[in-house]
This record gives C-alpha cells, structure tokens and sequence, in this order.
C-alpha cells in the first residue's frame, strides 16, 4: 500500500534498467520540483537476499519527496539466481548509473534494511576507480538492522540459497572492507540503527560494526531503537515524524 500511495503521489519513472539482467532496474521517485539539482536517497531492500524487490520500496518515498529529496529504490538480482558478488557489483553499478544518468544529483546518501544494510554498507567501501564515474557519496548513510559480517551465516539455512563459500563471504563483509574515511566522508555520519528486539546476533554486528567505522575514521552514532523488532522498525523509520524523515531534514546540512 506504501508503494501504491507513493507511486499516486509523485513524478515517477519506474523499472528503468541500468543493467541487462531482470532485475537490474530502479524505481525512482523525484521530487515535486525536479528543476535544479537535488539530493537523492538511495533506498535497498532486505529479504535475506533472497525475496522482496523494489517494489515494496517505495514507502520511503513520500515524507522525502515532500522535501525535495529524491528517493530511488534499487532492484538486483535474489537467490538463487543472483549470487553474493554479483549482488553486490549490482547495487555498485546501480549508483553509477545513476550519477551518469541524472546530472542533477547533488549528493547520493544510502538507506539499506536487513540484506539491503548490508548491501549499502558495502557502497562505502566501494573502489569507485573501477567504475569510471565517483558517486558523490557524502558518508550520509542509514543502515537499519544489518549484516555486517557473513561468516556466522554460511552454516544457516540463509545459506541455503546463497551457497556462499567462506571466501565469499569473506569479501563480501563490510566488517572486513572497511576502508579510511575520506575528509568529506567523516565530516556526516554513518547512522547504524537497530531494533530492541533483533537477535542477540544483528545487535552485536552492528554495535561492532560501527566501532570498526569510527575506528576508521568515519562519524558514525549508534540508533538503538525501543519497542521495535527487526521487521518493523524500517516502518517505524519510514514514518513522517519518525528518524528517515529527520535524516531527510539534515540532508542540506551535509551537502
């Protein structure tokens, strides 16, 4: 219903592909005036990597919109087809694009629940040499109940699908690419949110991994959420009086 709501209630270009594979496609929700530039929130979806899509993304959108902050939800391929690496490359390739595509950009800032925390976290140590193009990430990034380090998972039945190796899931963990805070990066801050209610296990990465960034130089606070489990709180985020609204009306501060 969130996505529908949003979908009625703004300028919309849905499923536009930045790669070839079936899902490598964006929804993105501008703001009422486009003209100009604009900052936009890069929203990526959890589902343990292995269900729900960008088109259940779209809640975020309205009480940002309403800002003048554009919200893009970003597809990538699941398990079993999509594998942990090409996950990855996927949403790395996702912000390239969209930096080439719209040159009114003027700061990218992440959002990721669950799989999708993961997935941003990830962004932040990208190598963006590779890419041709540097997505001006501003270190602003918001990530709610994720995963920061993949080992303890290889022997879950969440593996099942992903049939990761320890090596890959030994790449794939932010806690173990983390890279120096740029000067720009470290002036805004990293926000790792977590639910009263996640498992002993998801409070602990995030408690760890967020030690590790501010090690590493990057601004980073601890949000630890009251009354809220790991499903509900990206809700409770998404609410118009609740912190993704707030992030929204700090945005200009970090621009």
């Amino acid at each position: 219903a969130g996505t529908q709501q949003a979908r009625a209630g703004a300028r919309t270009s849905l499923h536009v592909p930045y790669g070839d594979g079936d899902r490598e496609k964006l929804d993105i929700y501008f703001p009422r005036d486009p003209s100009g530039t604009f900052p936009v929130l890069v929203y990526i979806h959890g589902g343990y990597w292995q269900c729900l899509s960008k088109d259940e993304s779209g809640f975020a959108a309205p009480p940002l919109v309403s800002q003048g902050v554009a919200v893009v939800a970003v597809g990538y391929d699941t398990a079993p087809k999509g594998h942990m690496d090409a996950m990855v490359l996927q949403v790395r390739r996702s912000l390239a694009f969209l930096v080439e595509r719209y040159s009114g950009i003027r700061g990218v800032y992440l959002c990721g629940h669950s799989a999708g925390a993961h997935l941003a976290a990830m962004v932040l140590s990208t190598d963006w040499t590779e890419y041709g193009v540097v997505p001006d990430i501003k270190g602003r990034a918001v990530l709610v109940s994720g995963v920061y380090d993949l080992e303890p998972i290889l022997h879950t039945y969440v593996n099942d699908a992903l049939n990761m190796s320890q090596e890959v899931a030994r790449r794939n963990s932010p806690m173990l690419c983390i890279t120096a805070a740029a000067p720009v990066a470290a002036a805004c801050e990293v926000l790792v949110a977590v639910a009263q209610h996640d498992s002993p296990e998801f409070r602990r990465q995030s408690q760890e991994y967020g030690q590790a960034l501010r090690a590493a130089g990057w601004s980073v606070s601890l949000l630890d959420l009251a009354g809220v489990d790991h499903f509900d709180i990206i809700e409770k985020l998404s609410e118009e009086s609740y912190v993704l609204t707030q992030v929204g009306e700090e945005l200009p501060s970090c621009l």
